[in-house]
């Protein structure tokens, strides 16, 4: 059930906004509350974690504004028209099946001292542990000459949603000879290959609409980046031409975009009246975290490597993109391997349950061109104070066909699967 205005104690003698039913501080024999905020790969797996393992003992609520989630992982194969954005989008129906209480709305501020979640409209709601998925902000102020303001003429399309779709209208109206340029993100940020899956996502829509003389710049204010001799390899195989990366040394620092003219001022060159200009800002941990002083001077959270749980407030977990998870890269598939150790941790501290030693897991696929799929990952564990790689995988240039389509089914029965894993 929807947690409402009913559920308060109004009049004489009672706090407003003071929860009455399920209150673990007025009833002594209630479910002890698990809040979660944040519906993503973190959150919504937590959720169903805890409420299907729990069987029933834990009072679990979801706190999400949105009554459908889109995934970041995989839009780049919408914008690419592999597939639709329907397929990358999910409900939280079968969550709420599993005993989770949704609760549709933004979460406003966390009164830690109090044990209690403030929601937008002013309700509180108590916790005995809070997990907090709410992943990242942008630094609308880390281009010069970009803020908010302009996400709409200079999409960045990072958070996933309405500026997916925008950024596939206005790449599918790119003209033959039109230039894209992206400015891509320093780090830490959320995945690190996905700006260059778009660029090769970009690539095939425009080479599939013979608008080969179309050209994609990326301006990296990174000297490397995640799977680069493989992105490299592919997009002189498949894009002869049509995707140029420049280094710092070589663009010599990005000056200013100028949204009026679609206009990116590098030190080296100026590239006027851009017909796409995407900008990825640098990125931070979201708002209610580094409110609730979760954050550090990274502008992300720290977290204990064993559990999950914030080192700066016992009571409170953080997952995905928002934690500082040491070398776990941010995305969809450690955030989902993340929430299942956090459920495990909580569900042992609240009701005795048995714990194992913290293990992670990630994968990351990029598609570069139909058929042709590169992947990274590794398991991990908790070693030294930090969330270390106990062994890694990467593919390797120069690969058999077969093996890059064995990939791409693997990508897809991967999505498939965690999807299930976490709405499901």
């Amino acid at each position: 059930m929807l947690i409402n205005r009913r559920t308060l104690l109004r009049g004489s003698g009672a706090a407003a906004g003071v929860f009455v039913l399920g209150a673990p501080a007025l009833l002594g024999q209630a479910r002890q509350r698990v809040v979660i905020i944040g519906g993503g790969p973190g959150g919504a797996t937590a959720a169903k974690y805890l409420a299907k393992d729990s069987e029933g003992k834990l009072d679990v609520v979801l706190v999400e504004p949105k009554k459908q989630f889109t995934t970041c992982f995989h839009s780049n194969l919408f914008l690419g028209d592999f597939k639709s954005f329907d397929e990358i989008t999910h409900g939280y129906e079968k969550i709420a099946a599993q005993g989770v209480r949704m609760n549709h709305q933004m979460a406003g501020s966390i009164d830690r001292d109090k044990k209690e979640v403030v929601l937008a409209d002013g309700l509180r709601l108590p916790y005995d542990r809070l997990v907090l998925s709410p992943g990242i902000d942008l630094k609308y102020d880390s281009v010069p000459g970009w803020s908010q303001q302009h996400e709409e003429t200079m999409p960045h399309a990072w958070q996933a949603g309405d500026q997916t779709r925008l950024l596939k209208a206005r790449l599918d109206a790119v003209p033959d000879g039109g230039t894209i340029v992206m400015i891509a993100p320093p780090n830490p940020y959320r995945c690190p290959p996905g700006p260059y899956e778009r660029a090769s996502m970009m690539a095939h829509v425009l080479k599939a609409k013979g608008r080969t003389k179309a050209k994609i710049v990326i301006i990296d204010p990174k000297e490397t980046f995640s799977k680069q001799g493989l992105f490299q390899e592919g997009w002189e195989k498949y894009y002869p031409g049509m995707v140029e990366w420049l280094g710092p040394k070589v663009h010599d620092g990005l000056k200013s975009v100028d949204p009026k003219t679609n206009t990116v001022e590098t030190g080296f060159e100026t590239y006027k009246n851009a017909a796409l200009v995407n900008v990825i800002p640098a990125q931070m941990a979201g708002k209610i975290a580094r409110d609730a002083q979760l954050a550090n001077q990274s502008g992300y959270c720290p977290i204990q490597p064993d559990s999950m749980k914030s080192t700066i407030d016992p009571n409170i977990y953080i997952l995905g993109d928002a934690c500082i998870a040491g070398e776990m890269p941010k995305s969809g598939f450690s955030a989902n391997s993340q929430a299942k150790v956090a459920a495990m941790m909580i569900r042992g501290e609240l009701l005795g349950a048995r714990t194992f030693p913290a293990r992670y897991a990630n994968t990351c696929w990029s598609l570069i061109e139909t058929g042709d799929v590169v992947k990274v990952g590794g398991a991990y564990e908790a070693k030294e104070g930090a969330i270390k790689a106990s062994s890694t995988f990467v593919s390797k240039t120069g690969e058999d066909a077969d093996l890059r389509k064995q990939n791409a089914q693997e990508n897809t029965g991967w999505y498939a699967g965690i999807i299930a894993d976490m709405f499901g």
